[in-house]
């Protein structure tokens, strides 16, 4: 550290900001899914710290007054920040969002999905492992600001027809629809149930034409 001007201290709090602000975007751009259990903060003073305490440790040009000064410096910024979200509901949603409907009476809130960057098998597999066969059981799907998705499930006397989660039924495309059998839209999960055996079956809820045959399986506990 003799050999640095104290001016470079003053570098190193510009470098901080930056990185942090940087950070906290790119965290925020990456979707909430992958910062699952951790807030945004926690991961950007996760990936800061390590950053600036492993230099230290590894290269010896590197004084330890600099690395001290990240850590004060990004304390500052956390508190500042976890400030201005306590203070400000436009900051507080901006940083860390608001719960997204994924899942609404048994089909998909496609408008609301599509927000967020979370593939459908991750999602289905999220529904198997809660013993969840098809989105006809689910009432509400919400996935939270945590990155956690709370279900809330229909009775087993009310459970619908459904889009299956299943992968070896969801990948079984039907080319020709049956009459008076139950599909379900691979893009949306809404039911139709055509009257006359039918090659051409646009969905009416998102215009798409791709459909599986729909189950109606009750919930296993």
């Amino acid at each position: 550290m003799s050999n640095l001007p104290y001016s470079f201290l003053l570098e190193v709090l510009f470098r901080c900001v930056v990185i942090y602000i940087v950070l906290l975007s790119i965290l925020k751009l990456s979707g909430r899914r992958g910062i699952k259990q951790l807030s945004i903060f926690e991961l950007v003073i996760i990936l800061t710290f390590g950053s600036a305490a492993g230099d230290p440790l590894f290269y010896e040009d590197v004084g330890l007054i600099p690395a001290i000064c990240v850590f004060i410096i990004i304390l500052g910024l956390y508190r500042a920040t976890t400030y201005l979200v306590s203070k400000s509901k436009k900051a507080e949603r901006w940083l860390e969002g608001k719960p997204i409907y994924l899942i609404k009476d048994g089909e998909f809130s496609i408008d609301e999905f599509s927000k967020e960057s979370m593939a459908l098998d991750e999602f289905f597999a999220e529904l198997r492992l809660r013993n969840i066969s098809h989105i006809g059981q689910v009432d509400l799907a919400i996935l939270e600001t945590t990155g956690e998705i709370s279900i809330f499930y229909l009775p087993n006397d009310k459970v619908k027809y459904g889009l299956p989660t299943l992968p070896h039924l969801f990948y079984e495309r039907q080319v020709k629809l049956y009459a008076n059998k139950n599909y379900a839209c691979r893009f949306c999960g809404k039911i139709e149930k055509p009257e006359t055996e039918t090659t051409k079956c646009i969905c009416p809820r998102c215009g798409k034409q791709d459909w599986v045959v729909a189950i109606n399986d009750k919930k296993i506990s």
